[in-house]
């Protein structure tokens, strides 16, 4: 049973990463730096971050058994947020040359997910609780 929550939740975070991502391509045109899978990721952070808040009033560390936390801990937010095309996006603006982009990417994309997660995490401690 846990193999099929991780893949329902796989699934939709998957599913829920392209339209959102097309969403925000079509309403940002020509942007500075990947926006669309930036604003994914920092959505997904705070969204994490309000599960983990909400269900557990804290980070889990050991909830793989549980499968509410491998539907949509693992599998929607695993997929839905994406550490592999940000890698992918960060290496296209260094070959341009884009360096201040790239830097900005960076910066905004690793402190922006933690900064969110940590109020996802703490509203949904503290509102939901």
């Amino acid at each position: 049973m846990s193999i099929v929550s991780l893949a329902l939740g796989g699934a939709a975070g998957g599913i829920c990463r392209y339209l959102l991502g097309l969403k925000v391509t079509k309403i940002v045109s020509n942007p500075p730096f990947p926006v669309s899978m930036l604003f994914v990721n920092l959505l997904g952070a705070f969204g994490l971050g309000l599960f983990y808040g909400s269900y557990y009033g804290k980070v889990p560390s050991h909830a793989y058994d549980d499968s509410i936390f491998l539907m949509i801990g693992i599998g929607f937010f695993g997929a839905f947020t994406t550490f592999s095309t940000f890698s992918v996006e960060t290496v296209q603006l260094i070959r341009e040359k884009s360096y201040r982009k790239m830097l900005a990417y960076v910066g905004i994309s690793a402190f922006g997910t933690v900064g969110l997660f940590t109020v996802g995490l703490l509203a949904g401690t503290f509102l939901f609780k």
